[in-house]
């Protein structure tokens, strides 16, 4: 199929074919521009699954140098890249990827503050402050869990929800996406 388009258009029609770049697929198996088409009976825009791997290696390589900064510091850095990124997209018509990839973002930042909290008394007095029971936060502190773990667990989820990162400034994808869609 391929080798007679490309024949077709190299004798025919006199184009050179970008044989690295062309092939014959299904639109869902495509990428053009970042973006995929879903395989429903009426196909709509959304993000192809490179384009989301690329950005959750940024978002990696951002948080990785974020393990001395404040929280604040690191959500303004992390803040460029999310606009840009959401104004590119902009036209997604699927908000399922927007919504897994803000969800994935607060679980790093938790992660991040597990971490940097280092000692098991500290966690448990941050996590008090955050406004947990005192008996909860310390079997939260002391639970031998790891910090991927305790970052989505739901102690870490009650004491910083998503409202607490809304506070500190964080973008959301979605809210940014839809925002930018009612605009144009």
């Amino acid at each position: 199929m391929l080798a007679g388009l490309t024949r077709f258009l190299t004798k025919r029609l006199k184009l050179k074919v970008n044989l690295a770049k062309s092939a014959v697929a299904r639109p869902w198996e495509r990428t053009f521009l970042g973006y995929s088409l879903t395989w429903h009976k009426v196909p709509r825009r959304r993000i192809a699954p490179s384009s989301r791997k690329r950005l959750e290696r940024r978002i990696r390589e951002v948080l990785k140098g974020a393990r001395g900064r404040s929280l604040i510091y690191t959500i303004e850095e992390l803040n460029l890249l999310l606009r840009g990124w959401a104004a590119y997209f902009k036209l997604t018509e699927t908000k399922r990827a927007l919504e897994e990839l803000d969800g994935w973002i607060r679980h790093k930042l938790r992660c991040l503050l597990w971490r940097q909290w280092k000692r098991p008394y500290t966690r448990a007095r941050n996590l008090m402050k955050a406004g947990l029971a005192e008996a909860r936060a310390f079997r939260s502190a002391f639970n031998q869990r790891g910090p991927w773990w305790n970052s989505g667990a739901s102690h870490m989820n009650q004491a910083f929800p998503k409202s607490f990162f809304d506070r500190l400034g964080l973008v959301s994808l979605l809210d940014t996406v839809r925002r930018l869609q009612c605009v144009s």
